[in-house]
This record gives structure tokens, sequence and C-alpha cells, in this order.
């Protein structure tokens, strides 16, 4: 069987997605571990949003869904990706505040999550510290949270209108 002709189902497509999501989680991975940079309470939470949805498209490729559960998957999928995007939009902003209007650096992660109740902590993460200010890494111009979102909108879009129409796309092989 020919591999374009694999992913020209919508499980296939799918799971083009989950594979996606895994290398998207493999290279913030690679640069936590290799590169030594280590993630902000507002990284997490996107690399959290990013293995969301990749369990999405991954229950969606296993699944042998009818319309309504391949829509439903649709609107899961888009309102992770929409989650996602709103992270790293925050991100994005906080990192283009001048330095005098940056917020303080806050608790760590960790510590939040032991000594707060779950509200308190979301909300105390969403406003951002000075820790998610800075811009460790840089590609084409773009910081990470740029390219996190740029790639959760792709993903987000790709996966609603894949789900949503429920064909594959359609592969001309002549």
């Amino acid at each position: 069987m020919d591999i374009m002709n694999i992913f020209s189902t919508v499980r296939g497509a799918n799971t083009a997605g989950f594979l996606v999501c895994a290398a998207l989680i493999a290279f913030a991975l690679y640069a936590q571990q290799v590169l030594g940079l280590e993630p902000c309470p507002l990284c997490i939470f996107q690399r959290v949003a990013v293995m969301c949805l990749g369990l999405l498209f991954l229950v969606a490729a296993v699944h042998a869904a009818g319309r309504g559960m391949r829509r439903g998957y649709a609107i899961l999928i888009g309102l992770t990706a929409l989650a996602g995007s709103g992270v790293a939009g925050r991100q994005l902003w906080l990192q283009a505040l001048p330095p005098d209007r940056v917020p303080a650096c806050g608790p760590g992660l960790d510590f939040m999550l032991e000594a707060f109740p779950v509200g308190e902590m979301l909300m105390t993460v969403l406003s951002g510290s000075g820790e998610c200010a800075k811009v460790d890494w840089v590609l084409l111009g773009l910081s990470m949270p740029g390219w996190v979102l740029i790639a959760l909108v792709v993903l987000g879009t790709y996966g609603v209108v894949l789900n949503w129409r429920g064909r594959g796309w359609s592969v001309r092989t002549h």
C-alpha cells in the first residue's frame, strides 16, 4: 500500500495530525534536555495543549467514528487548539512588553500545584510572570511560543476541517 493512500483517509489524516503533535513534543523535550531551555509555566500549558490535541487526533484515528462523532472530534480539536493558541498568544504578549512593564517572576509551577487551589493556580499562571517574558530561543525571528501558536492554528484548522467534512484529502497519483 502506498503511504500517500494511507494518509488520504480520515483516519490516516488524523494519524498524521497525531504524528505532528508528537514531533512538536519531541522537539520541546529536546529543547529542554539537550539545549537546556527550562520551560516556564505558560510553556508547560502549551505543551499540555499540544499533548491533548495529539491525543484527540490519535483517538479520532483509532476510532471508526460516524459523522456525528467525527464532528464531535472536530469541535474538541478546535477548542483545544484555541485554548493552546490563547496561552501562546498570552506569552507572546508578555514577550512584547517593554522591560519595565514585565511582571515580576512568580513561584514555580511545582509550588503552585502543591500550594494553591486549581482555580487560583490557573489564574496565576495565565496572568504570566517575568520568566514567561524571557526569550531564550528564536528561529526566523519568532520565539518558541510564536511557532507553537502557528502550529496550533494550523493543526486546529486541519483537524476541524478534516473531521467536520469526514473525508480524507484526495491524493492524485498522475
